[in-house]
């Protein structure tokens, strides 16, 4: 038996399903697949997990949930016809009734794997609003008929998946990310606790979560960060990732190092975002965050761009401030407004936030609209026992 499947021995009323991911890193997308496998386990839908690349820390989450993981093997960014093969056996091998990938890489290969492997229901979820590079829209677009859904977790990404004409209106469909409000909620005892321990009692408190990649354009949060000019503000980084480097040497050459604190990879985000005044987001593009819908199940208030789904998540003025992409000065602007405010303005945009995650994105009902979906489709296929292969030994990966 395969680490992490003692849920096989259960008596489940629903067909497997299959998830199929690019890796386990600690990730947005990563942590919704792992909430929602969890949940549906809890439901007694038997779920598996297939990840692209080799075994990361997450996934040690999912075998402590009973769900069971397995690893095609395949490196970052290294094309390996070998990972499609190894694919067709695990699922030859479950026979399940539904496989539902997530990113773009796990997306394709899905798609390319049906050509192999008889599935009845194949679910594609691209969790951003730009997929990178246009030759991954094009393939979309021409693997459009090997899936039997596209999902976006956006409004706004759904609207440009159509536009582009990377999957048509018809084949597609918007279901946005959820969030655990049991877990993520205001938590004063946390707040002093956490404030404490950074030393930061007495500050106003930005908090950013997520990797130092490009994308998150952490430059404009820094330089905003400069010009709005508060030398009682703090502004806290959780997450690591290639440009930590020249985002420390540019926080010292803006001659703010004394008040940014690069915290790396944490484990802690929900008492961070207690300890905080305020979360803020500079994204060039995004799908739907989860740090998003994070903070604002804790209650925080937010300065966001806007980009992707953040307007969905973000209303301006309500539960927080949105500004235009790559502007320095309208984020500055937006920053010191917010820190300006009254603090009791400001408690009551942070509830209005926890009020409209509550509402629109509790993960149960995240949970619910999924398994709706599924029975829809499966009620399409008229659900039969497919012919499969039967069970075979998949390679485990090589060190």
């Amino acid at each position: 038996m395969s680490v992490g499947s003692s849920n096989e021995l259960r008596v489940h009323s629903n067909p497997r399903i299959v998830f199929v991911i690019t890796g386990l890193s600690l990730g947005g997308a990563e942590m919704q697949v792992l909430e929602l496998a969890r949940r549906l386990n809890s439901r007694d839908w038997p779920i598996s997990v297939v990840s692209m690349t080799a075994p990361m820390p997450l996934a040690e989450r999912f075998t402590a949930a009973g769900v069971e993981v397995e690893f095609l093997c395949m490196k970052e960014g290294v094309p390996d016809p070998r990972g499609l093969f190894r694919l067709a056996l695990i699922l030859r091998r479950h026979r399940p009734m539904i496989v539902h990938s997530h990113m773009v890489h796990a997306n394709l290969l899905v798609r390319a794997v049906r050509i192999l492997v008889q599935v009845p229901v194949v679910v594609c979820t691209a969790h951003s609003m730009i997929e990178g590079a246009r030759w991954r829209e094009w393939a979309y677009r021409l693997s459009d008929r090997l899936a039997t859904l596209t999902t976006t977790i956006s409004k706004a990404a759904a609207e440009r998946y159509v536009r582009v004409r990377a999957a048509p209106q018809k084949r597609l469909r918007f279901l946005p990310n959820g969030v655990d409000i049991q877990q993520f909620h205001p938590d004063p005892d946390s707040r002093t606790t956490k404030r404490a321990e950074l030393r930061l009692e007495n500050h106003f408190v930005w908090l950013a979560v997520g990797r130092l990649v490009t994308a998150k354009n952490y430059v404009l949060m820094l330089r905003a960060f400069a010009s709005a000019r508060n030398p009682n503000a703090r502004l806290v980084i959780a997450g690591d990732g290639p440009l930590r480097q020249q985002l420390e040497d540019l926080a010292v050459h803006l001659d703010i190092s004394s008040q940014v604190h690069f915290l790396g990879a944490r484990n802690d985000v929900r008492e961070l975002m207690n300890a905080a005044d305020a979360y803020v987001l500079s994204s060039d593009w995004e799908g739907m965050p989860m740090v998003l819908l994070e903070a604002s199940a804790v209650g925080l208030p937010i300065v966001a761009t806007r980009v992707g789904g953040n307007a969905e998540v973000v209303q301006h003025g309500l539960t927080g401030l949105l500004v235009p992409s790559q502007q320095e000065t309208a984020l500055a602007d937006a920053m010191g407004k917010m820190m300006r405010m009254d603090p009791v303005e400001r408690a009551l945009m942070g509830s209005s936030g926890r009020e409209l995650t509550s509402a629109h994105y509790n993960m149960e009902s995240v949970v619910d609209r999924w398994e709706s979906l599924y029975y829809e489709l499966l009620d399409r296929v008229k659900p039969h026992a497919d012919k499969f292969s039967p069970g075979t030994h998949v390679p485990h990966c090589e060190a």
